[in-house]
Parts: C-alpha cells; structure tokens; sequence
C-alpha cells in the first residue's frame, strides 16, 4: 500500500481482486481486521458471515458498490461510528479489477451541507 494511506490512522483500506482474493491492505486496516496483514491472500468471502458473504459475492458479480454506515463497540467500552464505502476499482485497461473497502471513523453528530449551483 503506498506510504501516504500508511499514516491513515482512522481510516481502513483493504483491495481485493475480481474473486475477492485479499490483495493488500494499508496498517489500518491489519490493526482492526483479524489477523492482520496474514490475511492478504486469503479470499475475503471466507472471513465473513452471512450475509456479508452472499452481499460480497453479488458485489463481485455485478461489479457493484455497497455503502452504509455502522456503530461499534470497542473492547474498552466506548463507541466509534464508521462509513464503510464499498467500490468496485478498474484496472488500467478499463476492466474491472476487484473491489476497495474504505472505512472511514465519523463523528456520531456531523455537520451535512446542502451545495446548491451558482446562479
């Protein structure tokens, strides 16, 4: 994984290919995923329950994204609220290469703003 998303210490970066074979991962994502980095390689279909699973293998096959956001417990007790952003990534030639997780800590109160045209 390049340097710069090394340093991303709240946001989670993990690329498979089109059969959802783990292919790299930046610190982030090793430090809250099982296993760290021993899971690149590793199919990404077999690290999770259903229905994660079935919803991964439709992503896979139609070359869709899947966005949502979740709140977690840690071990110590507090909270963290995450957008998990689901991408399909193409290769250089155009064709579909696999999928990007980012997961991304939010604040549980944000601000939204509304960005209208200039007239």
């Amino acid at each position: 994984m390049d340097q710069y998303f090394e340093g991303l210490d709240t946001i989670a970066i993990t690329v498979c290919d089109r059969d959802g074979n783990i292919l790299d991962m930046n610190q982030h994502s090793a430090d809250v995923n099982s296993h760290g980095h021993k899971i690149v390689g590793r199919n990404l279909i077999d690290c999770h329950p259903e229905p994660a699973r079935t919803k991964l293998l439709h992503m896979l096959e139609h070359e869709e994204a899947n966005i949502y956001s979740i709140e977690k417990t840690l071990a110590d007790g507090s909270k963290v609220k995450k957008l998990i952003y689901q991408t399909p990534w193409k290769q250089a030639d155009g064709s579909f290469g696999g999928l990007v997780e980012y997961s991304l800590e939010i604040p549980f109160d944000m601000p939204h703003y509304v960005r209208q045209p200039k007239q």
